[in-house]
């Protein structure tokens, strides 16, 4: 293996002090203060005890649910330790409380020693909660998951996701505090501190999202990474000898080292204290451990990584160790009262902060009022009263256009609304004019260059949603979703307020090609649990996409728009307002229903010419304009009826994508028009009607199942 850190890069080890760990508080204004000086405290009898109790604790929850990854957590222990008692600002009895940092275990497979940790410093974790780790709706899951277990920031688990949203997290406060800061009145001042892993620095997301980092320079930013040497595999040796020190380096970062994270919390203490007083880049502090560190046959072997050490192999263990081998989950009143010391300092800081919050209200009442709304994700009164409204006079408009002037629309409302787009800016139109970019030297702006880096973009957004006090969006095309699958996810099972804007949604964008034309991805989408799809089919349809999903903060939302120009449809200046937010809405009707035609996007407009089409016959045709399949379905069984009434079995879906999934719909009489095969380079007429999505075939097609 190389080197762990860049020739020159810090080492950080124990100094000749020998005064004991003794827990600090923290400096309310950190980032301005002056670093205090370093100290090298040794390794107290009390500071063992507590980094044993961790170690124990996780070797008895990944034993009694036999299930788990006891390694890391036994390895983390000290660093863990460290971090929670001496540097970590929070409040168990207000997890939620806006002035504390952040922590994010991006290696999630260690999520044991988080749960430790919180029921150890006082958050409402039960040793009950320990005791059920991974078992059927316990607040101890397999893998931290927010919202689900009190004190825990963001859904980690798939490796490389963590470190990114992290990423995002970092960004939001800094956004915040350039935006809401003002001299005396320090609102946004804290860090986000990061556990990572081997396998996170593997995972191409986490490079898209540190060099976005590093570009950024944020200097809220803590990463430590857990250089254990172990993977599932084995060694690391086997696949992963890069200069993870230089890489970062190269990014941008300052890189740390901790030569022994087994023991030595002098060095880690220090690490940690020069980290967080870096405030021009992030830090990442490479921190040398042993996985299942104590353990006389497993440790630093893979054996220690995902799975129960064993009766035997804890009880010797825990003997190495200097641990009583029963009871089972032990805590020493001792490292418990060591521990609970978090819970007045957090409530000191808190108090501290909320005072200099009701301060900063005397002397900048206006702009309180705004930060305290967006902390409580509330939008602005009257923030949609400039929302555009089009008729049919006005001719045809693409929907990314649309939606360029409903995002600006918005914007000029909506302070703390801000994104981008993966270098698509110009096509997503995802500008906000007049705004400047978001950059190092202009932390406020809300133009966010992601670069070709859709998949951080999608961490990057879901760790700004999560920070809260921020709404963020991010565009790029429709078929570049297959880059964000993963983070796109984990917004929908974390229900984060992420929106997602993308264009060029069919074979109509044209001689682009089959690479760059869609096909199956709104099935895709479509079948994310709780990932509203929604694919306007005018510009109407797209301001009221745009409100809806502006309002619905408790879920993410993908916006699939065209790339060509549309009609404004007839009836959608009335109707699309209400119409959309129900999901589907009758666009067009008849006294006596013979047949439905259901659409989308771009093939509503050949919907409506079919109808007209076939009117001329004495055929009367309902025209049903179907945006949102999430929305519609959550609509109740009466108005569903309304909408497609199960006496009328002719129904004609068209879509220009794949036709997975519109069956639901369809029902077992239906026909739908879809596309089986990938698209084709060809001018966007030609490709459209080569493939079918023309009025006339659309009609034909329609008068065929009328024939039946």
């Amino acid at each position: 293996m190389p080197p762990i850190g860049p020739p020159g890069a810090p080492v950080f080890r124990a100094g000749p002090s020998r005064s004991s760990f003794q827990p600090r508080v923290q400096r309310m204004t950190r980032r301005s203060a002056a670093p205090e000086p370093s100290r090298s405290p040794a390794f107290s009898q009390l500071d063992e005890l507590c980094v044993n109790t961790l170690r124990t604790l996780a070797m008895d929850m990944v034993q009694k649910a036999n299930s788990g990854h006891p390694g890391a957590p036994m390895g983390l222990a000290p660093l863990a330790y460290v971090l929670w008692t001496r540097h970590l600002r929070f409040d168990p009895r207000d997890p939620a409380w806006p002035g504390r940092d952040r922590f994010v275990l991006s290696a999630g497979h260690a999520c044991a020693l988080h749960y430790i940790l919180l029921h150890l410093t006082g958050f409402d974790v039960s040793m009950e909660d320990l005791r059920n780790f991974r078992q059927w709706e316990s607040l101890t899951p397999g893998h931290p998951e927010r919202d689900h277990t009190p004190g825990i920031e963001i859904t980690t688990g798939p490796l490389g996701q963590g470190i990114s949203s992290a990423v995002g997290m970092a960004i939001a406060a800094r956004f915040l505090a350039a935006r809401f800061n003002r001299p005396g009145h320090p609102v946004i001042d804290h860090q986000v501190y990061v556990i990572a892993s081997d396998g996170d620095l593997m995972e191409g997301v986490a490079s898209e999202a540190a060099s976005i980092a590093g570009f950024q320079r944020l200097g809220n930013l803590n990463v430590y990474y857990d250089d254990n040497h172990i993977t599932i595999d084995g060694s690391t040796d086997l696949a992963f000898r890069e200069d993870v020190g230089k890489r970062f380096e190269a990014y941008g970062w300052r890189v740390l080292r901790v030569e022994d994270g087994n023991r030595d919390l002098a060095a880690l203490d220090a690490a940690i204290a020069t980290a967080r007083d870096e405030h021009s880049r992030p830090t990442l502090v490479i921190v040398r451990t042993s996985i299942g560190y104590g353990s006389p046959g497993k440790q630093d072997t893979a054996a220690a990584h995902g799975s129960p050490l064993g009766e035997d192999e804890v009880r010797l263990t825990k003997q190495k160790l200097g641990w009583p081998e029963s009871p089972a989950f032990l805590v020493p009143d001792d490292a418990l009262k060591r521990f609970r010391e978090a819970v007045p300092r957090g409530e000191v800081a808190r108090k501290s902060w909320t005072a200099m919050l009701e301060s900063y209200r005397k002397a900048h009442p206006d702009l309180a009022a705004i930060f305290e709304q967006a902390l409580r994700g509330e939008l602005p009164k009257g923030w949609s009263s400039d929302l555009p409204r089009y008729e049919a006079s006005q001719g045809a408009m693409a929907t990314r256009t649309a939606s360029g002037k409903a995002l600006n629309a918005i914007a000029k409302k909506v302070p703390v609304f801000l994104g981008g787009s993966a270098d698509l800016a110009p096509s997503n139109n995802t500008l906000i004019d007049g705004e400047e970019s978001l950059s190092a030297d202009n932390p406020g702006g809300r133009n966010i260059h992601f670069g070709v880096r859709e998949h951080a973009m999608g961490a990057v957004l879901n760790g700004m949603a999560a920070h809260g006090g921020v709404v963020p969006y991010g565009g790029t095309f429709l078929v570049f979703a297959d880059y964000m699958r993963p983070s796109i996810r984990l917004a929908a099972m974390q229900k984060l307020h992420t929106i997602y804007v993308f264009t060029h949604d069919s074979i109509g964008l044209g001689e682009d090609g089959p690479t760059h034309q869609p096909i199956e991805h709104l099935a895709m989408l479509r079948a994310t649990p709780g990932l509203a799809v929604i694919r306007p089919g005018d510009a109407n349809e797209t301001t009221a996409a745009w409100r809806e999903v502006m309002e619905r903060s408790d879920a993410p939302a993908a916006l699939i728009l065209t790339r060509q120009k549309l009609p404004i449809l007839d009836g959608t200046a009335d109707l699309a307002e209400k119409g959309v937010a129900r999901g589907a809405y009758v666009l067009a009707d008849a006294v006596d229903i013979d047949a439905i035609v259901i659409a989308s996007g771009s093939e509503v407009q050949l919907a409506m010419g079919a109808r007209e089409a076939v009117a001329r016959e004495g055929v009367g045709v309902r025209v049903v304009s179907f945006p949102c399949w999430e929305w519609f379905a959550r609509q109740d069984a009466a108005y569903r009826e309304a909408v497609l009434p199960a006496s009328v079995t002719r129904r004609l879906v068209v879509e220009a994508a794949s036709p997975f999934g519109w069956e639901r719909w369809a029902g077992s009489a239906g026909s739908i028009l879809g596309i089986d095969r990938f698209g084709a380079s060809a001018p966007e007429q030609v490709n459209l009607e080569k493939f079918g999505y023309t009025v006339e075939n659309v009609t034909a097609r329609l008068r065929a199942l009328l024939s039946r």
